[in-house]
């Protein structure tokens, strides 16, 4: 399902949240949960720019794999 256009009506509609780490500058994605559950990901640089649709199974695995630490090596 990721990638899927979202119409702007359901992109309002939507609470988004970043994290209490994001910096002042806006570098950081903003997520939003979706009616089916599913979990819409955007730039929170660019709000009405693309989103994408994860399940919540593949926001859990990759949230367990950052917190097991598995990207940290991406960030040296």
């Amino acid at each position: 399902m990721d990638g899927q256009p979202m119409s702007d009506v359901w992109r309002n509609r939507l609470v988004w949240q970043k994290s209490r780490r994001s910096n002042p500058s806006g570098n950081c994605v903003e997520m939003a949960e979706l009616p089916s559950g599913d979990i819409a990901v955007r730039n929170s640089r660019d709000p009405e720019g693309a989103v994408l649709v994860y399940t919540r199974e593949e926001v859990e695995a990759f949230v367990g794999g950052a917190k097991d630490g598995d990207f940290d090596h991406m960030l040296v």
